[in-house]
């Protein structure tokens, strides 16, 4: 038994090479491994500030310098609340958490090409369903989904404007201000507005969409939960259009939105 023992061990002798690079393949597959489960953002990824490069790229579409202050707690939420509403919406269930195929977007001042309206009613009908009940179903998801996600994200925008008005009005009474410290608040001030007008259009563009799709659906498949869809539609238009805080265009730049 001693000898088979030995045998059997000397057998499993890996050369020196293979020993090497072992751990490397172990590496490997768990680094593999680090994009998350079904391709989900990896846990590494999700931090309070993953959502910053928002104010960012709103400004940077514009050509204008991105603040360098830290978010306030506020500001922070501004820009976690605004992603749902600036991700365009799909009729599969992947998009429904951020952390689903989470990727920035172009800011609607540079975005190419425009805003197509009939995507969002061709993905949602071309897509395999079990029936059309089904996908006025998703549509009615869809647009309830933004509904309710209308109210906490302007309620915290109208906080952030109103403190950057207090912001703006500070500027003339601090002492010795840097003109770094003061193009830091400016550009943060224009951050937040543009945050907002961007939620707004893609609001705008979403009721629109949401129409389009609704209108094929009833020529395809008349169903009386149509009727259900287009309240939902007609509510959250109405919301967008009054909404609880307007803000002026920076640089006199505004967005239009057509459809």
């Amino acid at each position: 038994m001693p000898e088979m023992s030995r045998q059997i061990r000397k057998r499993l002798r890996f050369p020196p090479a293979i020993l090497v690079a072992l751990p490397l393949v172990g590496a490997a597959v768990l680094g593999g491994c680090a994009g998350g489960d079904f391709g989900r953002t990896r846990e590494s990824f999700r931090n309070d500030d993953m959502h910053r490069w928002v104010g960012i790229e709103a400004t940077g579409s514009l050509g204008l310098r991105a603040s360098q202050y830290q978010l306030t707690d506020k500001e922070r939420l501004l820009r976690d609340l605004a992603y749902p509403l600036i991700e365009p919406p799909h009729s599969r269930p992947a998009w429904k958490t951020v952390y689903g195929d989470y990727q920035p977007l172009p800011a609607p001042w540079r975005q190419a090409p425009l805003f197509d309206r009939t995507a969002y009613g061709r993905l949602l009908i071309d897509e395999p369903h079990r029936s059309f009940t089904s996908r006025y179903a998703q549509l009615i998801e869809d647009v309830r989904n933004d509904i309710t996600r209308f109210e906490p994200f302007f309620a915290d925008a109208v906080q952030v404007l109103d403190l950057d008005k207090k912001r703006n009005a500070s500027l003339g009474l601090v002492s010795d201000l840097s003109p770094r410290e003061r193009a830091d608040a400016i550009g943060r001030m224009q951050e937040n507005t543009l945050i907002v007008q961007w939620v707004q259009q893609c609001l705008e563009q979403r009721i629109s969409s949401y129409r389009w799709a609704l209108e094929r659906l009833v020529i395809q498949a008349p169903d009386n939960i149509a009727a259900d869809a287009d309240r939902l539609i007609g509510e959250l238009a109405a919301q967008t259009a009054n909404p609880p805080v307007v803000s002026a265009p920076v640089v006199g730049r505004a967005v239009v939105s057509k459809g």
